[in-house]
């Protein structure tokens, strides 16, 4: 008898039917003799609907009442799943994340998570209770809700699984797995019958939106491997473990991200300490800075450009002009009309040429590279948004990742 972590994504709870379905997912590893626990989102688009509520009554509201606003979501969702499973005859206890022992630091809105007493948790699953526990969200010291970020369900569960040294942990959504791309932009995608926490990682924090890339940090550091599998079939679906196959695939897969804009610091004096001077005052505001590019301009000075997610651009503009006379620039610009395309795979580190490979694809496509970053399991372009799932299927057939078979080889 062992510990089994679920956790079912919006889409898979957005509807009686639909949870059900997941009730009798989570009844079936009980019925195995498994202790159960059930990591639930909020319905469908119910965040979403939350936000717009937000708005209708103040258009800035602060990150702590978002927070407790939108962590009710995640409560309706577990008191439904635990009325199916009760429904369904067997024994169920839903808890919030604070019942469940989650404790976060206080950064409202993408709060992480520093510690789960499990103790509420082991009584219950020691009671033979089947345990339904919101996703997303946590306490902080001052008692207060907080939650993860966008896809923070997907961390709880490998959070829990991890205290809990649980067996498995099962990721279910509404797709099949992980994929070489995505198909709704490449409909010849490839599903991946296991993949590295490395390359999930850099696919997830790359723009794969299959995964929350802090769930795969977790999973990486507790060895947890994840199953992704689709809510809607029984198909099997895809390992994400620590993989040693001696034959790595060159690329596993192709990434997009449209949440992206690049700011450019124009005129900065070519001294030392500038770029440390512009990161650091974005550090401090919690701002995630990705590709960053420095040109040498004329009359000794640079330009240092680089890119953030498009809902820190505002405070990343705020940040810098207020303090354009300390850096000493001339101007700042920014693009919110940009996209990054990325490649990722293990087998890239020894094998030269891919980058070349990618380019070429590009060229033929008839697309323009604005900026370029790479490291030994990615290489990242940033282009025109308009033309980036055009690059994302070019780049897929270039690599001929559609002749993949599910066994990911």
């Amino acid at each position: 008898m062992g510990i089994v972590v679920q956790k079912y994504g919006g889409t898979s709870v957005a509807d009686k039917e639909r949870i059900f379905r997941a009730a009798r997912r989570a009844i079936s590893e009980y019925e195995k003799g498994n202790k159960v626990v059930v990591v639930v989102s909020a319905q469908g688009d119910t965040t979403d609907e939350l936000i717009e509520k937000a708005k209708e009554i103040n258009e800035n509201p602060s990150k702590r009442e978002m927070d407790m606003l939108l962590s009710t979501g995640e409560q309706i969702s577990i008191a439904l799943m635990a009325m199916a499973i009760e429904k369904l005859g067997y024994p169920v206890i839903s808890l919030t994340g604070w019942q469940a022992g989650i404790k976060t630091d206080s950064h409202y809105s993408n709060a992480r998570i520093v510690e789960i007493d499990t103790e509420r948790l082991q009584r219950e699953l020691d009671k033979r209770n089947i345990v339904v526990v919101a996703g997303f969200q946590g306490i902080n010291k001052y008692d207060d809700i907080t939650t993860l970020g966008r896809g923070g369900s997907d961390t709880t569960a490998v959070a829990l699984a991890a205290a809990l040294k649980a067996d498995k942990c099962e990721i279910y959504t509404d797709v099949d797995g992980v994929y070489t791309a995505d198909p709704r932009i490449v409909p010849n995608a490839s599903k991946l019958k296991e993949i590295s926490y490395d390359e999930m990682l850099e696919l997830a924090t790359l723009g794969a939106k299959v995964l929350h890339n802090r769930s795969v940090e977790l999973a990486k550091k507790y060895n947890i491997p994840l199953v992704v599998r689709s809510s809607f079939n029984d198909n099997e679906g895809t390992i994400v473990k620590e993989v040693n196959s001696v034959e790595k695939l060159l690329v596993s897969g192709v990434a997009c991200d449209k949440d992206i804009a690049r700011v450019a610091v124009i005129g900065v004096e070519n001294v030392p300490g500038k770029a440390f001077q512009i990161f650091s005052l974005l550090a401090k505001e919690n701002i995630n800075v990705d590709i960053i590019l420095q040109s040498i301009g004329r009359e000794k000075t640079k330009d240092i450009s680089f890119t953030v997610s498009k809902s820190n651009l505002k405070q990343t503009l705020d940040v810098l002009t207020k303090n354009l006379h300390v850096i000493g620039a001339k101007d700042i610009t920014y693009a919110d009309n940009v996209a990054k395309v990325s490649i990722v795979g293990a087998g890239m580190v020894n094998n030269p040429g891919v980058a070349a490979m990618m380019f070429e694809a590009l060229y033929d496509a008839g697309i323009n590279i604005e900026m370029i970053s790479t490291s030994e399991i990615k290489i990242s372009v940033l282009i025109d948004e308009k033309d980036a799932d055009k690059a994302v299927r070019a780049i897929h057939d270039k690599f001929k990742l559609h002749l993949l078979n599910s066994n990911g080889k």
